[in-house]
């Protein structure tokens, strides 16, 4: 699986049938979810720990059998604590194609006039949707002889439950100012992202925001709970560590490709966010 890029824009599944499933645990490389978006719908469960999800500027907890739902274009991420996950994401549009009657509730979520509640925690819902979501996972997970019928079924179930039991808030615009906040921590993120492999600095990165340098760091601090160059070495680290466990590169090579210009920093810096040193990484 490749590194998902901030805004993902590779296919998930196939045309005919747009499904992706992921089980990750801490051997996963990507098991902490960095910031990003995609335009498809995804359902994340908790099978042990905790995940801490953000999905724009609201903060989830989840806990074991929890149940998250991201809107396209949500932007989010998601801290895992000891913790096994499973993500299931997918193109709603496919389920407005062949049939008009449920096309009509589906074109409402599309249309974000029926906004999806974003977490359904197991001990409220377990006899409903949490229930049909079980059955999508472990359909994907087990890929049984017609496990695509029950996942395209149980996902129609899952859509008539959240309408049946109105678990959905109508036509909630968001405000200008919590929109601007969002798009403008997309446009620096997505300059990280891009630009990770070379020098960046935090004039750089406030100019991405169109902000000052100031201001620029109070107002990322509140939104991601990290400083910006924290932020930055930490999405390098990242990039790093999936470059040591998917191809033969050496340790030197891996710190200069992800922007760190002294191998020592880069080892240091890659112990403080993996407990280990890049070198016993890569051995796993």
């Amino acid at each position: 699986m490749q590194f998902m890029d901030l805004n993902e824009k590779r296919q998930h599944g196939t045309s005919d049938f747009p499904f992706a499933f992921y089980h990750l645990d801490r051997q996963h490389p990507r098991y902490i979810m960095n910031y990003h978006w995609h335009q498809e719908y995804e359902l994340i469960r908790v099978l042990s720990g905790e995940l801490e999800m953000t999905l724009d500027e609201r903060r989830i907890l989840m806990h074991p059998g929890d149940l998250v739902f991201v809107h396209g274009g949500v932007l989010h991420s998601g801290t895992p604590k000891d913790c096994v996950y499973e993500c299931l994401v997918f193109d709603l549009n496919i389920f407005t194609r062949h049939n008009p009657v449920c096309g009509v509730y589906i074109q409402k979520i599309l249309d974000r006039s029926a906004l999806v509640f974003d977490c359904f925690e197991r001990e409220k819902f377990a006899s409903g949707v949490i229930r049909v979501a079980d059955h999508i996972f472990d359909a994907m997970n087990r890929r049984s002889p017609g496990y695509e019928i029950m996942v395209f079924g149980e996902l129609y179930h899952f859509f008539a439950l959240i309408f049946q039991d109105h678990l959905y808030l109508e036509s909630v615009p968001q405000t200008r100012k919590g929109y601007r906040k969002v798009l403008q921590l997309r446009k620096v993120l997505d300059y990280m992202d891009k630009n990770y492999s070379q020098p960046i600095t935090l004039d750089e990165l406030a100019a991405a925001a169109s902000m000052s340098p100031k201001y620029f760091c109070r107002f990322f601090s509140s939104m991601t709970h990290r400083t910006p160059m924290d932020y930055l070495n930490y999405q390098r680290i990242e990039h790093a560590c999936y470059e040591l466990l998917t191809t033969d590169i050496s340790v030197a090579d891996a710190a200069y490709a992800c922007g760190f210009g002294d191998v020592s920093y880069f080892i240091k810096t890659f112990r403080k966010y993996k407990g280990v040193t890049p070198g016993k990484y890569s051995d796993r």
